[in-house]
């Protein structure tokens, strides 16, 4: 059954984008720093109190490097999403980050074999559809939100260079981490769920001591994990769906990666409700639409 623990990781990502916009400080140059690092510290705490004292799992530590491929592709793609952000807004590159899921399910597809009968395989491509029209449609209520408060952005950020190469950057690199994930753990089964995830947190773990250590050190910059209530419930939300995640991915990658992929409608969701943000009708009609496709990759969950 991977249908539930997907649509989990939907509404756990969902949420966790909510929180990482409430945390996102533009008046603090180390914000992403703060946040990643965030993310790692729960991550690791989730490893040790939930897989080592809870479970009692022994973890074998020769798979952190033999997971490493997949860690690095997620944990780049991040790294490359926030840096972009120096050049471009959400709304431009979401068009094209969001389209990883539908590069993880072709490589799958052509590379792995993989196969969806004639229902799912239009389910995806709804959902697929569905989350580039929903950017889209961001991007123009962002455009005139933009024009009726009288401001511009400057057309480098826009259509340069370095504005578009992020998002395309992301959109592949976490495509193939997607991709990776269900080679490990699907078709080939390298090895189980837990140590997989365990591999992930664990790195993760270890890249924000570094960060922690690089901020307070070299920087002098202070962190306050305790202070950073939005970032920490981020970093929670997150953890949580990482945790589903690779349960569905190692039973149905071809189909749970666009699925996952459309967990922006749960924080646009949450962006109307708690941050009051405005969506216009044709955004509720997209969001119905995925919605459907939801539904039904569930009535053909099996």
């Amino acid at each position: 059954m991977w249908f539930l623990p997907a649509l989990i990781t939907v509404l756990a990502w969902g949420t966790a984008d909510l929180f990482y916009k409430k945390g996102n400080n533009p008046k603090d140059r180390f914000t992403a720093t703060k946040t990643t690092i965030m993310v790692g510290l729960v991550m690791g705490l989730h490893v040790l109190f939930y897989y080592v004292m809870y479970e009692g799992i022994a973890y074998d530590w020769k798979n952190l490097l033999l997971y490493l491929p997949v860690s690095s592709m997620y944990i780049l793609s991040m790294t490359v999403g926030y840096f972009g952000l120096r050049y471009i807004e959400v709304s431009i590159s979401s068009p094209v980050s969001n389209s990883s899921g539908a590069v993880s399910a072709l490589l799958t597809f052509f590379l792995l074999g993989g196969t969806m009968n004639g229902m799912q395989f239009a389910a995806v491509a709804i959902i697929s559809f569905g989350i580039l029209l929903l950017s889209v449609f961001e991007k123009q209520e962002f455009d005139r939100e933009l024009k009726e408060e009288g401001q511009v952005i400057e057309r480098k950020y826009r259509i340069g260079a370095a504005a578009i190469i992020f998002p395309l950057l992301y959109s592949l690199i976490d495509g193939l981490g997607t991709f990776l994930d269900g080679y490990y753990l699907e078709f080939k089964q390298i090895m189980p769920e837990d140590q997989a995830n365990m591999s992930y947190e664990l790195t993760f773990f270890i890249i924000a001591l570094v960060l922690w250590a690089y901020l307070e050190l070299v920087k002098k910059e202070p962190v306050l994990v305790f202070s950073e209530r939005d970032k920490g419930l981020a970093a929670l939300f997150e953890t949580v769906g990482q945790f589903f995640y690779v349960g569905a991915i190692a039973s149905n990658a071809i189909v749970v990666a666009p699925m996952i992929a459309s967990y922006s409608i749960v924080s646009v969701l949450l962006g109307r409700v708690f941050l009051k943000e405005k969506l216009s009708g044709k955004q509720y009609a997209v969001i119905l639409i995925i919605m459907v496709g939801i539904a039904i990759l569930g009535f053909y969950d099996g």
